[in-house]
């Protein structure tokens, strides 16, 4: 029982450091960041007829958690590849989020997007790829990218520091949006599922 305890404490104290890091990492990456970029993102998404965003793995979890937002504030947002979501169109904005900026489905949707006079915001690690040189704007993240094995950008596994840093950008966004729009927060939570 005693020696259960002892590693019930070491598993304690290892996940504390480990957020610890991940904390750290997040606050290092966000002293990386051009929030110049960021502007832009946020004007395009208050232009936009409609918004649609795609992403893929994780990364496609986290915009998930963007679109939601957006809908909340009461913008015409959608989630790539859901059975609701309608064509894009000219005067629409597509934010593409893919780490490596190779991913074929994200690279595809965005020329096709492009194709049809629709803006393109990139979210990226790389600012040489297929995704960043389709898109109007990008938004470097200069976190590790999913094949980093090395560790040399973030300690953390695979793409993780992208994908979290992800969730806390668009989040930043929707903040900022809903506090220009100085709508009440009872607005937006009529917007909320309901449905749960």
């Amino acid at each position: 029982m005693e020696c259960s305890t002892t590693i019930d404490q070491q598993l304690a104290k290892e996940v504390r450091n480990n957020l610890e890091m991940i904390l750290m990492e997040n606050t290092w990456l966000l002293n990386q960041i051009d929030f110049n970029e960021v502007t832009i993102l946020a004007n395009n998404i208050k232009a936009a007829n409609r918004i649609f965003i795609i992403a893929a793995g994780r990364s496609g979890f986290a915009m998930r958690s963007a679109a939601m937002r957006l809908m909340h504030l009461g913008l015409n947002a959608h989630f790539v590849g859901e059975t609701t979501t309608p064509a894009i169109q000219e005067g629409d904005l597509l934010i593409a989020a893919s780490g490596s900026g190779t991913t074929s489905s994200i690279v595809r949707a965005a020329e096709k997007a492009k194709s049809l006079g629709a803006t393109v915001v990139a979210l990226s690690t790389q600012t040489k790829s297929t995704l960043a040189n389709t898109a109007d704007h990008l938004i470097l993240i200069p976190a590790a990218e999913k094949e980093d094995h090395e560790g040399n950008r973030s300690r953390q596994y695979a793409g993780s520091l992208f994908e979290q840093f992800l969730l806390l950008l668009t989040d930043a966004v929707f903040q900022s949006l809903w506090k220009m729009s100085d709508t009440p927060n009872t607005e937006l939570w009529k917007r909320h599922a309901n449905l749960e």
